[in-house]
């Protein structure tokens, strides 16, 4: 007899919401380049508001993730984001809105057999969505748990078809000096980038998100496509990708770039190392008035510590 063992991460089937509480979703996804594809996947446009609260998706492959917390308010979260393009102050949701998210395409290049363009619609045809809950720890010292529907970084990696020897993942986000006028400070690095190994990118747990909280991704989110790694601080989570690169060297990230010594390439959450100017050891929810414990590896340890096994100086390198 074979039985499926489903990973810990999965949240518990008594614990996903009564059929009669679903929300109603009667729209198809629209209005952020993933229309008629991702309706064929059966997303809904109307689902929790942020006003309401939220509730499985039907129809979805869901993978729930026992957070251990409960989710974080739509209402919260669609409000306090970081987005450096659009400002550096949290509240950038408004002027987030300016970017137009039609007819999004996604190159691919590098490393692979073919390079080639993707639309938003035909790639998520072609991977399909699911929903997970993941916990959301900021560098900042911040943290959130948030329903995320997309589908995982290795679905990606299959579609591009990389060769041998590509031993990183370079994400890049838009560049719009006429959209994003944070874009037009020349003292910052853009475009946005980002990198991963190709261990750490098949993982799992990595995925390449295009909505939440059971509908498309809201624009200071990052849509119509974000990346997101639970056990790794928030920055390493790329918004409003345009370019993937397979590659041989490693990517030198957007702060890694520009604050090499505050912000590294591995970027793994542990309370042990502090960054040099706050401690890590503790966390503030976002819905919370008060403070949490930090886990190591953001509490998702069991599935990606062996990632890093044998390295040197391990405290530090999780930090840098």
């Amino acid at each position: 007899m074979i039985y499926h063992r489903k990973p810990n991460w999965m949240i518990k089937e008594n614990l996903v919401t009564d059929e009669t509480l679903l929300l109603n979703r009667r729209k198809l996804l629209a209005g952020m380049g993933i229309g008629a594809g991702a309706a064929a996947l059966g997303l809904g446009a109307e689902a929790a508001t942020p006003e309401a609260p939220f509730t499985p998706m039907p129809g979805l492959n869901s993978n729930f993730e026992d957070a251990g917390r409960g989710i974080t308010a739509e209402s919260i979260t669609s409000k306090y984001n970081n987005f450096y393009e659009f400002g550096s102050s949290k509240r950038i949701a408004a002027e987030a809105q300016k970017l137009s998210t039609d007819d999004w395409v996604v190159e691919i290049d590098g490393m692979v057999n073919k390079p080639f363009q993707i639309g938003i619609e035909d790639l998520l045809k072609r991977t399909g969505v699911e929903e997970r809950i993941y916990r959301h720890r900021c560098v900042e010292a911040w943290s959130m748990v948030v329903p995320w529907i997309g589908f995982p970084m290795a679905k990606l990696i299959d579609l591009a078809q990389p060769m041998s020897g590509a031993k990183y993942i370079r994400f890049e986000t838009f560049m719009d000096t006429k959209v994003a006028k944070e874009q037009k400070v020349r003292w910052y690095p853009w475009p946005y980038v980002e990198g991963f190994t190709m261990a750490e990118a098949t993982n799992d747990l990595a995925f390449m998100v295009v909505g939440a909280y059971g509908k498309v991704l809201h624009k200071q989110f990052g849509a119509p496509l974000r990346v997101h790694m639970p056990w790794k601080f928030g920055f390493k989570s790329i918004k409003s990708i345009v370019k993937v690169t397979f590659t041989d060297e490693r990517p030198v990230g957007f702060w890694e770039n520009l604050i090499a010594l505050e912000y590294g390439f591995w970027a793994n959450v542990n309370p042990a190392v502090d960054h040099p100017r706050w401690s890590q050891a503790t966390e503030k929810p976002l819905d919370s008035d008060g403070r949490i414990p930090t886990h190591i590896f953001n509490g998702y340890g069991e599935h990606v510590a062996h990632l890093y096994e044998g390295m040197d100086d391990l405290g530090d390198r999780l930090w840098r």
